[in-house]
């Protein structure tokens, strides 16, 4: 069971950066794509950011284009959200995931951390 351990989340005022981080125990993470999910009170998690393997093949969901960056240090296993002008509706527990598909399918989830942007 690959465990993958979040950080960086916290409380910012809107227009702020955070960078989130995401650690992977498996020795095997550069073989795999890597996502950043979301989900906000009542509403359903969704996908914020997928990286492939090498990092070379991005995807973002329209909402955070622009704003956010997904990257990854295979030598480290992690993977990281470069969020940047972040606003109210950016507010969520943020998930990573191994080998996700952008429908939110993996094997493998982070405990999440959460993000609150006060507008």
């Amino acid at each position: 069971q690959v465990q993958l351990v979040e950080s960086g989340g916290g409380y910012v005022q809107a227009g702020a950066s955070l960078r989130l981080s995401c650690a992977a125990s498996t020795p095997a993470f550069s073989l795999y794509a890597m996502g950043w999910f979301r989900q906000a009170p009542g509403k359903e998690r969704e996908v914020v950011a997928r990286s492939s393997q090498s990092g070379r093949v991005i995807y973002y969901t329209d909402s955070v284009k622009g704003r956010f960056t997904i990257s990854r240090d295979n030598t480290k296993k992690t993977v990281y959200l470069q969020m940047n002008n972040l606003k109210a509706e950016d507010t969520a527990v943020y998930y990573c995931a191994l080998n996700p598909t952008t429908q939110g399918v993996s094997h493998s989830w982070g405990q999440g951390t959460q993000v609150t942007v006060s507008s």
